[in-house]
C-alpha cells in the first residue's frame, strides 16, 4: 500500500495494514516507534507482542522525556515493552558531526535508508535497537512500524540483526509507506 503523503493521517491504516501481514505471516512480534505511546496503543488487543521504542531521554529538551510517566506505566501494564535508549544511527556521531562538522558512519547508513522513506529508515533502526536490548529474539521476522514525526505511515517486515552485524539486516517486504 502506498500513500500520496506522509503523516500520521496514515496511521490507521498502517496499523490495520500491519497486523493483517502479522496475522497472514505468523509474526509475533511488532516493534512500533512511539515517543508519546499513543501510536503503540494502537495495537492493544491484536494478540500481538508490542515493543515500543521511544526518542532517548533528552532527545528534543535536556533530561526531558518525551512520554508521560502515566502513558508508560499504562501501557507496560497493558504488556507492552517500553524501550527508551540512544538512537543506533544517532548517538555519538551526531555529538561529533554537531561540534566539529562533517558526516560519520552512522548518518550516512540513514541517509541511504531515507532514499526509501523515514519510515523505512526508522523502522530498521528501531528493529536493531530493539533486538540489541533483547526484546525481540535474534533470527526471527518481525514487522517493524515507523513514519516521520506524529504517527506512523510505514510498516516493514525485516529480520534484524544486531548492530555490529546491521548490514546483514534484511529488509523483507514494505507492507505501506508514503509514495513521495
Amino acid at each position: 500500500m502506498y500513500f500520496a503523503n506522509a503523516g500520521p493521517e496514515n496511521t490507521a491504516a498502517t496499523v490495520d495494514q500491519a497486523v493483517k501481514r502479522a496475522r497472514e505471516l505468523k509474526i509475533e512480534y511488532i516493534v512500533v516507534a512511539s515517543n508519546s505511546g499513543n501510536t503503540a496503543e494502537k495495537f492493544l488487543g491484536q494478540g500481538l507482542q508490542i515493543i515500543c521504542v521511544t526518542h532517548q531521554i533528552g532527545f528534543r529538551n535536556p533530561g526531558e522525556d518525551e512520554m508521560e510517566p502515566e502513558k508508560r506505566r499504562e501501557l507496560e501494564e497493558k504488556g507492552v515493552r517500553v524501550l527508551t535508549t540512544t538512537h543506533l544511527l544517532g548517538g555519538v556521531g551526531r555529538a561529533v558531526r554537531s561540534k566539529f562538522g562533517g558526516l560519520y558512519p552512522g548518518e550516512m547508513v540513514a541517509h541511504t535508508l531515507r532514499m526509501l522513506g523515514q519510515g523505512v529508515k526508522v523502522a530498521l533502526e528501531i528493529s536493531v535497537m530493539a533486538l540489541d536490548s533483547g526484546l525481540i529474539p535474534h533470527g526471527e521476522d518481525i514487522i517493524a512500524v515507523g513514519g516521520a514525526g506524529r504517527g506512523a505511515d510505514t510498516a516493514v517486515v525485516i529480520r534484524p540483526e544486531h548492530s555490529q552485524n546491521i548490514f546483514d539486516s534484511r529488509i523483507k517486504e514494505i507492507i505501506c509507506k508514503p509514495s513521495g
